[in-house]
């Protein structure tokens, strides 16, 4: 499956609410491939979104695995349509994102979630996650939702040149 290329701002699809799966197809399954596959060779990367490969649908991929911040991990994963049923706890973390290579902010993000979505093979699941799991869940989400973590951060204090570039 193809890897594609991870679109940055100004890119108007960026700014746009995805709009729903309507099923689980195979043109959902490639989608999930090609969030997985992209992800993969991104480096240092934990999360993709649709939109941010030029795809307007409700689907992400997460994968924190071996991240020293995470203690939920669920492996690698794709959810079509997530929603958050349950936040807790909200603080403040600095987050960067492959569609704004320059740039991390902080941002305040729940440190539980309880998150309902469609598996690749159709299913309902709901996931508890927390800590850099949860985090990496409602940076992708907020993608979803047209929204990046440049929309989140208290201030223009809160915004930083990234130190390690790529």
């Amino acid at each position: 499956m193809p890897v594609r290329p991870v679109l940055r701002l100004p890119e108007a699809v960026l700014k746009q609410p995805a709009k729903p799966v309507e099923g689980i197809d195979d043109a959902a399954r490639a989608l999930a491939q090609d969030l997985l596959d992209t992800m993969r060779v991104s480096p240092a990367c934990v999360g993709l979104a649709a939109p941010q490969i030029g795809v307007g649908l409700r689907a992400f991929a997460v994968d924190v695995t071996g991240h020293k911040k995470a203690r939920s991990c669920h492996g690698e994963l794709v959810l079509f349509n997530p929603e958050v049923v349950l936040a807790h706890g909200p603080v403040v973390g600095r987050e960067g994102c492959m569609s704004v290579p320059d740039l991390t902010g902080d941002v305040a993000r729940a440190t539980k979630l309880v998150v309902r979505g469609i598996t690749v093979e159709g299913e309902d699941r709901v996931l508890q996650v927390d800590a850099f799991e949860a985090r990496a869940f409602q940076h992708e989400i907020d993608h979803l939702d047209g929204l990046l973590f440049l929309d989140r951060v208290a201030s223009a204090d809160a915004v930083f040149h990234r130190k390690v570039y790529r």
